[in-house]
Parts: structure tokens; sequence; C-alpha cells
């Protein structure tokens, strides 16, 4: 099943029609958010930025070099931290988590036409804090990626999230589009409500989705010459944490 059995939000579906598709089934496409031209130029400085990147284990590469992703954007990449103030993406993420959010963690991926790569069905479980060695009964699971300690949050905490995917490529069947299944963003374990999803897009097109979303892609189809570069943004409700742990970032406006 492709996106067009659900509803594409444009100029004339905002506020709570939109929020209510996301409490729905956990997920929407905001179209024509960026430019073309406005891609391109982002995809360029991105690229350089990489090329550039020194922080360490945040630049990720297949055995071959060739480069898949990164982590720590907001550091790797300064204009992430603003780019996602478009007034429809700042209405969504007002409505959708209060007035006072903030940008929390974010990573870049791609799918380049010679090594890409495919990513089973799973769930985002993990945030960014400044430190994971406390004491709790709320966090789970401590790891490091690329240098920064991440936990296991649980579901009360994921649901006050929202994560925006910003498509600088069209996402078509032959570069592993991203597919998901409606309703299993009310929990873990919830069952979905219909059967999976699959993403296409256009380059500017802007994914809002639920962090428990389940979701995967496959693989680029053989032959194809297109990348698939995404940039993954989260948010959160607010700034406070439980058991004294702290955002690894927290950016508002």
């Amino acid at each position: 099943m492709t996106l067009d059995k659900f509803r594409r939000a444009d100029d004339s579906c905002r506020g709570e029609q939109l929020r209510k598709q996301l409490t729905d089934v956990g997920f929407a496409l905001i179209q024509n958010v960026y430019t073309a031209a406005e891609c391109a130029e982002i995809a360029q400085q991105l690229a350089a930025a990489l090329a550039a990147c020194s922080l360490e284990g945040s630049a990720l590469r297949r055995a071959g070099g060739a480069l898949y992703g990164a982590r720590n954007l907001l550091s790797l990449y300064p204009r992430s931290r603003v780019l996602w103030q478009q007034p429809r993406l700042v209405e969504l993420l007002t409505a959708t988590l209060g007035p006072r959010f903030g940008l929390v963690r974010g990573l870049f991926f791609d799918k380049p036409p010679d090594a890409g790569w495919s990513l089973t069905w799973h769930q985002d479980l993990t945030i960014a804090v400044q430190n994971h060695n406390l004491p709790t009964t709320h966090f789970r699971n401590p790891t490091t990626k690329g240098g920064v300690a991440h936990v296991e949050a649980p579901d009360e905490l994921l649901h006050q999230m929202l994560t925006l995917r910003i498509h600088l490529d069209a996402a078509t069947p032959d570069n592993g589009p991203l597919q998901v299944l409606p309703g299993t963003h009310r929990s873990r374990h919830a069952p979905p409500l219909a059967e999976a999803v699959t993403v296409l897009a256009a380059a500017g097109d802007v994914l809002a989705m639920r962090p428990l979303l389940s979701h995967a892609s496959v693989a680029p189809a053989p032959g194809n010459t297109a990348h698939r570069r995404i940039l993954h943004l989260e948010f959160a409700a607010q700034v406070q944490l439980p058991d004294g742990y702290r955002w690894h970032e927290f950016t508002t406006r």
C-alpha cells in the first residue's frame, strides 16, 4: 500500500486535522515545505560538512568507504538547528507538542546508488542524554553512540516526541523508501491498524512521525541511480526529564 490512501497534508490540511492524523495512524506527509533549490543547497552544504567531519564516530561509512549516514547532526551541520523553523512545521510542532517543545537530536541518512542498505522493522526507542549513568526507574539499556550517551526511554516520554524527516531527494519505489505500519505508534506492542504503507515523497516534502511508529526500508532496486538523503530531526515537548536526566541537546526557537 502507498501513502495515497492516507491524507497528504498541504496548506488546506493544518492544525487539528493534521494532529488527528498523527494521533490516529502515527504519521503524516507535509508536501512542498522546501523548494528543489533549497534541497540542493542543503545537500551541498551537508556534503561539505561531512567531508570535513572531525567528530569521532559521527560519519557512518560502509566497509568500502561509502557514506550512508551521520550522527550528531546538530553539531556536524549547525544549520540543522534552525532549518526546521518553517511556518508549517512550527505550527505542526506547536499543535502536537505544545509551545515549550525543543529539538533534541539530529541524524542524517542516505542510500547512495552504489551502496544501498535495508533496515528491518523497528521502533525508535532511544534518546540522547548528557549522562546515562544516573540511578533511574524510567530509563534502561544505556549505550554510547558517536560519543554521546543514549538510553531507552519509556513509552510515556516517547508519546511526547515527534520526528520530522526532511526529504532532500525524492523517495521513489526504486531507491529504498520508508515503510510504516499505521497505528503501531500507540505503544511498543501495539498491533498495526492496516498493512504496511510505503512513503513516497518529493524532494522538499517532510514526513512527520511518532517515534514508536514501527518502520523499515528495503534496499534500493538494482540499477537505481538516485540518492535518498534524509535529515532526521527529533523534537520533545519539554525540557524536563525524570530522575535528574538531561537531554544532550534541547534547542528552542
